[in-house]
């Protein structure tokens, strides 16, 4: 079977069946996971999918259809469900058709694909690291997950497009929970690449396992801090997580489209301090590879806010239309069964040119925010508020950090906490995970996140 030649051939007859504009995306998707816990291998799964989703626009009303039979007969039947489905929705909002007709195979970097090597590799790795949690007797648990993915798609379109993307991606995650006196803490942290087993062959997993059992041990001994608002310094991991939950999303085109952001009606206002340079951005070192988007769009870097003044918003071609500008190549599907949505990618803010204890040194008293251990937490986009759950962090007293805490808690306003910031690190640190994704309308992508370190002169802290 001539599987490309079968999806050109339907996109050809989507135009005689009265489609306007026709695409296709066919989706291969390989995922691996192994799972230890307390040194013995709970589950070894792998699993595989292929399908194809077709999305048509009929007089300004769009259709999708998908399915799993990879046959031009189904492909046809999909095209005229598809069809079907935007005739009977009507006339719609006017879409201004702007794709692009790229035609390109790019994949992400990797030497050893993680298919190719075998079961007892990767099991001894995760049961050695597994087992190098537990050199304490205060470590009462401890699970460790290895993950691998390999995603890829072909997006066609009548406009000629051909675009091929691979990604494959490597992790491994881990969680210890210590038990010291009467207090229990549990530490969860994880560390994946776009990057093949040779990502994983290379890590250093025990000393990974082991400095998390450190420092949940160390978090079981220590106290929740004091209620309050103080000077803060945020690490990276934290600030990119509280930019794409609490502002990332707030960036989004189409809810801004219907007025659900805080940032609705604010293009070209100072909303951040001067310091602060937020971007998109598809290709970047550590983060998640997505050079083009689920329409066939570039994803080029975006830049969301410069200098503390807010530029633009993040679109697909959908909302790009409402706006009468340009798609950021922001379109998202988490799979061929979906929709292209508006979804971030790699979202992060840029650095500046602060040292480290350079962001200390102004600090009389305050406390510095970490993320291995961060539980999550809630956001409103329209509200613009934020509370998160960090790991245990440090305590800075006279320029110098001092105690552990655990159980803080921060929580804020977005844009307030971006005004107040007054000082950036030089640093910066993108993370991306094969583990999970970010969910939006029913749909989970992988994205990355990060940032700088970052100093904010007032944030509300408190403790569980």
């Amino acid at each position: 079977m001539d599987l490309e030649a079968d999806l050109e051939y339907v996109l050809k007859k989507s135009l005689e069946m009265g489609a306007k504009y026709a695409d296709l995306r066919y989706q291969e998707n390989y995922y691996e996971s192994i799972l230890v816990e307390n040194r013995v291998l709970k589950s070894y799964s792998s699993r595989k999918f292929s399908g194809v989703g077709v999305r048509v626009f009929v007089d300004e009303a769009v259709g999708y259809a998908s399915t799993t039979s990879l046959s031009r007969e189904n492909f046809l039947k999909a095209i005229d469900n598809a069809i079907k489905a935007a005739k009977a929705l009507g006339g719609g909002e006017k879409v201004k058709f702007d794709f692009e007709a790229n035609r390109v195979e790019v994949k992400s970097k990797f030497t050893v694909d993680p298919e190719n090597v075998s079961a007892e590799e990767k099991i001894s790795l995760a049961l050695d690291a597994n087992r190098a949690a537990f050199f304490d007797d205060r470590i009462k648990n401890a699970i460790t997950r290895l993950g691998f993915s390999k995603d890829s798609r072909v997006f066609l379109s009548t406009y000629g497009a051909k675009v091929k993307v691979e990604t494959v991606m490597s992790g491994l995650w881990h969680e210890s929970v210590a038990k010291s006196y009467k207090t229990m803490e549990r530490v969860g942290y994880s560390d994946s690449r776009c990057a093949g087993f040779e990502f994983i062959k290379s890590g250093d997993w025990n000393t990974f396992t082991s400095d998390l059992s450190r420092l949940a041990i160390e978090a079981s001994e220590s106290v929740t801090p004091p209620a309050g608002t103080y000077p803060v310094i945020v690490a990276p991991d934290v600030i990119g997580l509280l930019l794409h939950e609490a502002f990332g999303h707030a960036s989004e085109g189409d809810l801004v489209s219907t007025q659900e952001s805080v940032l609705y009606g604010r293009i070209g206002e100072k909303i951040a301090s001067e310091m602060v340079t937020i971007v998109d951005d598809g290709v970047v070192e550590n983060g998640y590879f997505y050079p083009f988007d689920d329409e066939g769009t570039v994803k080029k870097r975006t830049v969301v806010v410069e200098e503390g003044v807010l530029k633009g918003f993040l679109h697909d071609i959908m909302s790009a239309s409402k706006f009468s500008v340009e798609s950021t190549g922001n379109g998202r599907a988490q799979d061929f069964e979906n929709m292209p949505i508006v979804r971030q990618t790699n979202y992060f803010m840029l650095p500046r040119d602060y040292d480290f204890d350079e962001l200390l040194e102004d600090i009389d008293y305050g406390i510095y925010v970490c993320g291995k251990g961060a539980t999550g937490g809630q956001v409103d986009v329209g509200m613009g508020t934020f509370t998160f759950s960090v790991g245990p962090s440090k305590i800075i007293r006279r320029g110098r950090l001092a105690e552990t805490v655990r159980g803080v808690v921060i929580s804020g306003l977005i844009l307030e906490t971006l005004k107040t910031i007054d000082a950036v690190g030089k640093d910066l640190m993108i993370k991306t995970n094969v583990f999970g994704g970010c969910g939006k309308m029913g749909q989970t992508v992988k994205v990355g996140f990060g940032g700088p370190h970052v100093r904010v002169q007032k944030m509300t802290v408190g403790g569980r």
